[in-house]
C-alpha cells in the first residue's frame, strides 16, 4: 500500500514522533518562501504542512496509516494536492477527509468527495432535522497569518468566501462565519471555524511573545555593532554590545504578538547566534596569531 505522505516528509513509515517532527522543522525551513525563492517553494511548502498535519496527530495518522493513498483516489500526495487546484486550500480539504465529522468516505473519487455530500457529517443539508444548524470545521493557517492577520479563503459546498484572521489569534481558538452553516426553511446557521496555526521554522511563540534566533558574525560579538534584523513586523536595528555570548537575549518591545482583549503587542527576544568563520577563509597570520595569543 502507497503512503506518500511519509515520502512528503522524506521519512519511513515507522518513523515515530520525534523523528516526524524533525523532518517537518527541517523541510519547512528549507521551504519556506522567505527564505526558499523559488517557484515550487511555496506549493512544497503547503505539501509539507498539509503532510505534517496528518502524520502529527495520532488520529489522523492511524486511518491515513490503515488505508494509504486510497484516500487520495490512488493519486500520490503531490498528484492530489495539485489537482485540487489554486483556489482550493489542501489542509481544508485533509481536514474534512480526516477530522471534519464524516471520517473516511473512499477519496474524493465517490459521492462524499469534495463538493458531493457533506463532508461534516453522514447527513446533507436537505436531511437535516434539528434546529442546531451551526458546522464545526477546522482550518489550518500560517504562522504569519496568525501574528499579522489578514484574509482566508473558505472553499465549501460549492460556496467559496474569504474570512477575517483576526491579529494574534492563538492555535484552538475559534471563528464564527455567520450565516455559513447548515439551512433549514429560512434559517441559516453559522459555520464555527477551529483555526490551528501551523509552526514557524523562524519563530517560537508563547502566548503573546515571540522568540527568534538571529546570525552575528564573530567579529560584531567580540567588539559589538550594528545587526539589521528582519522581524515578522518590520526591520530592526540592532545595537549589540562588546562579548555578546552564544543565545544571549535580547528583548525589542511590542513586536510580538498582538493581545486580543489588552489590545497591546507582546515582547519579541532575539537570541544571538554567533557564526564562526571558517579558517581556512581567515589570514594565515590572523590564525597564527590565534593559536598562539587565544585561551584554551
Amino acid at each position: 500500500m502507497s503512503k506518500s505522505l511519509y515520502k512528503t516528509l522524506e521519512i519511513s513509515e515507522n518513523a515515530d514522533k520525534s523523528e516526524i517532527k524533525k523532518a517537518y522543522r527541517k523541510l519547512a525551513k528549507q521551504y519556506h518562501p522567505d527564505i526558499n525563492k523559488t517557484p515550487e517553494a511555496e506549493e512544497k511548502f503547503k505539501e509539507i504542512n498539509a503532510a505534517y498535519e496528518v502524520l502529527s496527530d495520532d488520529k489522523k495518522k492511524s486511518q491515513y496509516d490503515r488505508h494509504g493513498d486510497d484516500m487520495f483516489g490512488g493519486q500520490n500526495f503531490h498528484d492530489f494536492a495539485q489537482g485540487q487546484g489554486a483556489g482550493v486550500d489542501i489542509n481544508d480539504i485533509l481536514n474534512q477527509m480526516f477530522g471534519g465529522g464524516g471520517g473516511f468516505q473512499g477519496g474524493f473519487g465517490g459521492a462524499q468527495g469534495f463538493g458531493g455530500g457533506s463532508p461534516f457529517g453522514n447527513q446533507g443539508f436537505g436531511g437535516y432535522q434539528e434546529l442546531d444548524l451551526d458546522m464545526q470545521a477546522q482550518i489550518t493557517i500560517a504562522f504569519d497569518v496568525a501574528i499579522l492577520g489578514g484574509k482566508q479563503n473558505i472553499s465549501l459546498q460549492n460556496d467559496s468566501f474569504d474570512i477575517k484572521i483576526p491579529e494574534g489569534i492563538k492555535d484552538g481558538q475559534k471563528i464564527r462565519a455567520k450565516g455559513k452553516g447548515k439551512s433549514h426553511g429560512s434559517k441559516k446557521g453559522d459555520l464555527i471555524l477551529k483555526i490551528n496555526v501551523a509552526s514557524s521554522p523562524i519563530y517560537t511563540r508563547e502566548e503573546d511573545d515571540l522568540t527568534m534566533i538571529f546570525d552575528v558574525p564573530l567579529k560584531t560579538a567580540l567588539f559589538g555593532g550594528k545587526v539589521e534584523i528582519k522581524t515578522i513586523h518590520k526591520d530592526i536595528t540592532l545595537k549589540m554590545p562588546k562579548d555578546t555570548k552564544q543565545y544571549q537575549k535580547f528583548r525589542v518591545k511590542e513586536l510580538g504578538a498582538l493581545n486580543s482583549k489588552t489590545k497591546v503587542k507582546g515582547n519579541l527576544y532575539l537570541k544571538a547566534n554567533i557564526k564562526l568563520p571558517q579558517i581556512d577563509e581567515l589570514d594565515e597570520d590572523l590564525v597564527k596569531l590565534m593559536e598562539e595569543k587565544l585561551p584554551q
